[in-house]
C-alpha cells in the first residue's frame, strides 16, 4: 500500500486549515509515493510511481503545461481522465482548461460542457467527436485523446494503437511502453506483452533500458523529438 510522504501530509494539513464550507472541499487524492526508485529485491514496488510520473511528464510536454500544475490538480481531486479530456478540449477549442474543468463540475456530461462553451465538437477531432456523440464514458474519451496525441505527434501508427487497445493497455501503460520501446528499439506491443504475459515489472524494464526516475522527463522529450516520420 502506498502512503503519503511528509510533503503530502503538509499539503493536506494546509487544506484542513483553510476555512471553506464542507460541501466545497475537493475530493483529495494522494499522489505522493514512498517508493520512487527501482529495487531489484522488490522489482514492482515503484511501478505505480513510474506509471504516474511518466504519464504526467508526457501530459506536461504535449500540452506545454508545468508538471507541478497537473500533479496539484490530481491531488485536489481531478481525475486523470478529466484532465486529458479538459486539456484536449481547451487546446483544440482555444479556451482555458480551468474554464473547461469548472464547467464540468457543473455539468457532468461533456456534450453539455462543450455546448456551454459554444464549441463545435468537430473542431475537437473526428474521433473525439464520434465518441462524444456515442455518449462514451470518460475513460474512453480520455483514451481517445491519448491515441489522438500519439497520432498527432507521429509516435505510433493507427494500427498499432488499435491493437494495443484491444489487448487492454491503459493510458499510463501505453505511454511508458512506447517510451521504453523507443529507447530500446523494440515495439510498444512487445514491451507491453513482457509485462502482461511474462510478469515483468515496469521498474525492471526501465532499469534494463537505463532510464531512472529522474531521467523520465528528459526521455519523454527525446521520445517526442524522435517520433516517427
Amino acid at each position: 500500500m502506498i502512503s503519503c510522504n511528509k510533503a503530502c501530509y503538509l499539503f493536506l494539513a494546509l487544506l484542513v486549515m483553510v476555512p471553506v464550507p464542507a460541501d466545497a472541499m475537493p475530493a483529495i487524492t494522494c499522489h505522493c509515493f514512498t517508493d520512487r526508485s527501482y529495487d531489484p529485491a522488490r522489482p514492482a514496488v515503484a511501478d505505480p510511481y513510474f506509471l504516474a510520473t511518466t504519464q504526467n511528464s508526457f501530459f506536461a510536454a504535449v500540452f506545454n503545461v508545468d508538471k507541478k500544475t497537473i500533479v496539484m490538480k490530481k491531488q485536489t481531486g481531478t481525475s486523470a481522465d478529466d484532465l486529458w479530456i479538459a486539456y484536449w478540449i481547451a487546446n483544440r477549442g482555444n479556451v482555458l482548461p480551468e474554464n473547461v474543468l469548472e464547467q464540468h463540475k457543473k455539468k457532468s456530461d461533456w456534450n453539455d460542457v462543450i455546448a456551454t462553451l459554444h464549441l463545435d465538437s468537430q473542431t475537437l477531432g473526428s474521433r473525439f467527436a464520434r465518441e462524444l456523440q456515442s455518449k462514451a464514458p470518460g475513460s474512453r474519451l480520455a483514451a481517445t485523446v491519448v491515441d489522438e496525441l500519439f497520432i498527432q505527434h507521429n509516435l505510433l501508427r493507427d494500427t498499432e494503437l488499435s491493437g494495443l487497445r484491444k489487448q487492454g493497455i491503459t493510458n499510463q501503460q501505453i505511454i511508458i511502453a512506447a517510451m521504453i520501446g523507443a529507447k530500446t528499439s523494440r515495439s510498444t506491443s512487445r514491451i507491453f506483452l513482457e509485462v502482461k504475459n511474462n510478469g515483468k515489472s515496469w521498474g525492471s524494464l526501465l532499469n534494463e533500458a537505463r532510464i531512472d526516475s529522474a531521467g523520465i522527463p528528459e526521455q519523454i522529450a527525446a521520445f517526442l523529438k524522435n517520433s516517427l516520420h
